[in-house]
């Protein structure tokens, strides 16, 4: 046996689809499944994973905490912090575009590496302004407008592509598998972050030519590593997103004509009753009420963690990277724990009872001060706390949008709850900005866990496919 059947969820709107590999007939099925073969989803997922330790390496030069001190050896002020962490959220209202735009193409891998390349050369601007900026060509001001320029450009370009990436990967892994399998991928890459978060601040704080310096050093490594991330796309099998939505309405003439060896063919056979659409699918639409108000709520004061070791606390970002290998050391450990408990009792439970304990951990960093117990012993227990629950709250959100999310126009629905929860994101993030500019951070965490606490309420009302 060649071949494996992946399951997909029920529902009023499901679609009877059967993939089959190229130069081969496509015959009409009776169940709601697709058929990969083994060998195919086996190097499709190595890739995947693969892929996800090289993104690790590239996320941890174009954004975190490395991103943030270089912001603070700049003197941005808290607004422009509070831009920094928004723009990867708002820009996420292109979502939409992007999903359709790639509906038109007929290529995932062919979309994907023209969006992120495109994405990665750009960071390469900054490297040459970080140059200019040591020399003594351009000031700080104009390095942080550029900083934010870049990063404004490069969102944008992945908020075109990340509802079909989503979509690719969300065809390839078995529904079945996906709490195990997407539990190991993010473990792979919170080890990544364990071992290289810690090396690359220790790398910066000390390189000769200074902070500034050695983080543009940094961003080359990471941006190579990007690229790294891109080729391992080429092994995974590629599908074509218009074969994925045609529909056959003669059952005698079902054949597709041949493409490239590495591609998909896919068709759909219509359901008896009439889809349901986006908009009219109430289980969709209480998932998106959960995630804009857990997006708001935790981006209140999210952002602002980093700044207040950064500055409030004056600790060296050598400190700050070793917390946060910490928080990734404890979500690598806890992954697949939660991967394997999603699997058995669901996310929405999951998402309940951790949700509210992360709800009170903002109120945890009141007691933080300056003082040695804090630094050693309370700073690191809160990072391992954060990591560790942090796992379970993105791994079943993940989890929960994917078994939400019918197949016909899989995308679409992606997009469309990243729009929301980039908004959500932005506006949380943007008031949390205002407010630690103008009332300090107290208030900024009394109101994140308060609002935190209400966003849960939606989930009672959420019902997870398959549970």
């Amino acid at each position: 046996m060649d071949s494996v059947p992946i399951e997909t969820a029920t529902s009023l709107n499901s679609e009877i689809l059967q993939i089959t590999p190229p130069e081969t007939t496509l015959t009409l099925a009776n169940q709601s499944s697709i058929r990969l073969p083994k060998d195919a989803i086996r190097t499709s997922l190595k890739a995947s994973t693969v892929d996800s330790v090289f993104a690790a390496v590239y996320s941890l030069g174009t954004g975190g905490i490395l991103l943030s001190n270089f912001l603070v050896e700049l003197d941005a002020s808290p607004i422009v912090f509070g831009m920094l962490s928004s723009i990867p959220m708002l820009v996420n209202l292109i979502q939409p575009l992007g999903a359709y735009l790639s509906e038109l193409t007929t290529s995932r891998f062919r979309y994907s590496m023209c969006i992120f390349g495109t994405a990665r050369f750009l960071w390469l601007i900054l490297f040459i302004g970080v140059i200019l900026f040591t020399r003594g060509s351009v000031d700080s001001q104009q390095l942080e407008v550029l900083t934010l320029s870049i990063l404004l450009i490069t969102n944008l370009l992945g908020g075109l592509g990340s509802a079909s990436w989503l979509s690719w990967l969300a065809m390839i892994v078995p529904r079945r598998l996906r709490g195990r399998y997407f539990g190991f991928r993010n473990s792979a890459a919170s080890l990544t972050n364990l071992i290289c978060v810690p090396l690359a601040g220790l790398f910066v704080s000390h390189w000769y030519g200074g902070t500034i310096q050695g983080y543009g050093v940094v961003l080359l490594i990471s941006i190579l590593c990007g690229f790294l991330s891109l080729g391992c796309q080429y092994f995974k099998i590629d599908v074509n997103p218009r074969l994925q939505h045609e529909v056959v309405q003669d059952p005698q003439q079902n054949e597709v004509s041949n493409t490239s060896a590495s591609t998909l063919q896919l068709t759909i056979i219509p359901p008896q009753t009439e889809s349901i659409t986006t908009w009219k699918n109430s289980n969709f639409l209480m998932f998106l009420v959960y995630f804009g108000l857990w997006m708001l709520a935790v981006n209140i004061s999210a952002p602002f963690f980093n700044l207040y070791m950064l500055d409030t606390l004056n600790l060296d970002v050598s400190w700050v990277t070793i917390y946060g290998s910490l928080l990734a050391g404890a979500n690598l450990l806890m992954l697949i724990l939660w991967g394997k408990l999603a699997d058995k009792i669901g996310n929405r439970r999951i998402l309940i009872y951790i949700g509210i304990l992360v709800a009170l951990i903002p109120l945890l960093w009141l007691g933080i001060g300056i003082n040695t117990l804090d630094i050693w012993l309370w700073l690191p227990l809160l990072h391992i706390l954060l990591g560790g629950t942090a796992a379970a709250i993105d791994l079943c959100n993940n989890n929960m949008q994917l078994g939400i999310a019918p197949l016909r126009n899989q995308s679409i629905y992606f997009a469309i709850a990243s729009a929301v929860a980039g908004v959500s994101g932005a506006v949380g993030t943007t008031i949390g900005s205002f407010i630690t500019q103008y009332g300090g951070l107290l208030a900024v965490f009394v109101l994140s866990t308060a609002l935190r606490l209400l966003a849960l309420i939606p989930l009672f009302f959420i019902q997870e496919p398959g549970k």
